[in-house]
């Protein structure tokens, strides 16, 4: 079975966790930069410092950031959707601040699970891999059985006890498949297998069961270290979106998971498409708004597009890009001082909103953005000298 180890889309990921984007103050003009990440020196590691007051410090030894022993494993699968792998990580980080502090907590890139053992654990099982979450195969008939686990990541959450860290608790995730992609041949025509939800939710606390037996059989993983197992539904490989959590138990000790919490949360794409509902009307009026705002000022903008994401009824951020044609730096400025105003006058409030302006050849040419609670947007255009 083909693997796959995106080593850079981790990298990025992690940044984006840990300090956010558009920070940096290098070779871009900038505004309100208060909150530039710094780094602390302990006795036998550094941190990352604080980016804001809703992020972990991240870990540093030697000088060098702690990477995932086995970040971006999962499932080959043709024209993935990479938004799965940008969600899964930062909808994992989310859930763990129910739970681990970002004042009390540092956090560590997965040290406890290897890629060797990722990739046997998603692998099916068979005599050769024991270890396998996913079913025995059976052949690609009508009767075949899916692929349901595509993914396991791992965050680990530090204590610093008198400059020594120590494992005070870890989370889990574990990405179902609702649509499982495979080829009866190599290189041959691409099939999907549909799985229902409730067989989805059904695998899904089968697999976590047997994921938190094995984690704490870890070195280094106490019997009391609290575990929280958190489970994804990926969306399809042509879906504008990317897919989102819908469950979670905590295991405070031994191999008792506890009672399932059950998650609503959504993904919406503004503009909206025909046919498809949106959970609060007053958001898409506002990005409609706000885009026909931008586009008037400027004739030759490619598009305004937006991801929502959702809670219920209730919008939890934004995610914004605007498609350019722009070839003039001062044109980019001022149009960037335009999108900051007509942001703060006609998107909602009280959410992060992330603003990225996108050239004609796909580089980011300027970046905004707002943390939960702010008033003003923080912009940065980047220059080319």
């Amino acid at each position: 079975m083909k693997r796959k180890v995106s080593a850079l889309v981790g990298i990025c990921l992690s940044a984006l966790l840990l300090v956010g984007c558009g920070k940096s103050n290098n070779n871009s003009s900038s505004s309100n930069n208060d909150n530039t990440t710094t780094t602390k020196k302990s006795d036998d590691f550094q941190t990352t410092g604080d980016a804001s007051n809703d992020q972990y410090q991240g870990v540093i030894e030697n000088g060098r950031y702690k990477t995932s022993k086995s970040r971006g494993v999962g499932v080959q699968q043709d024209s993935e959707n990479m938004l799965n792998l940008k969600n899964f990580d930062t909808g994992m980080t989310d859930i763990s601040k129910k739970f681990f502090s970002t004042k009390d907590y540092l956090f560590q890139e997965g040290q406890y699970l290897t890629t060797d053992t990722v990739e046997n654990w998603l692998g099916r099982k068979s005599k050769d891999n024991p270890d396998g979450l996913n079913p025995e195969s059976n052949g690609n008939g009508a009767n075949r059985n899916p692929m349901y686990v595509q993914q396991i990541g791992e965050q680990d959450y530090m204590k610093n006890n008198n400059g020594k860290l120590s494992l005070a608790g870890m989370t889990i995730g574990i990405g179902m498949n609702r649509k499982d992609y495979y080829q009866k041949e190599k290189y041959g025509a691409t099939y999907t297998q549909s799985i229902s939800r409730d067989k989805m939710v059904e695998e899904g606390k089968i697999a976590a069961k047997k994921v938190l037996e094995r984690v704490r059989k870890l070195d280094g993983v106490s019997n009391d270290t609290p575990i929280v197992i958190a489970m994804f539904q990926q969306a399809p490989n042509d879906s504008l979106v990317g897919g989102t959590f819908y469950a979670y138990a905590v295991s405070n000790s031994g191999t008792d998971l506890g009672d399932w919490k059950e998650l609503d949360y959504k993904n919406v794409t503004f503009p909206v498409t025909s046919g498809k509902s949106v959970p609060n009307s007053n958001d898409e009026k506002s990005f409609e708004n706000f885009k026909d705002k931008v586009q008037k000022f400027f004739p030759n903008l490619a598009g305004v597009t937006a991801q929502a994401k959702y809670d219920g009824k209730s919008l939890q951020s934004m995610n914004i890009n605007i498609n350019t044609q722009f070839y003039s730096e001062t044109e980019i400025i001022s149009f960037t001082q335009y999108v900051a105003q007509a942001a703060q006058s006609y998107l909602p409030n009280r959410i992060p909103i992330d603003i990225q302006i996108l050239g004609s050849d796909g580089k980011t040419q300027a970046f905004l953005s707002r943390d939960s609670g702010d008033a003003k947007f923080e912009t940065h255009v980047f220059t080319n000298s």
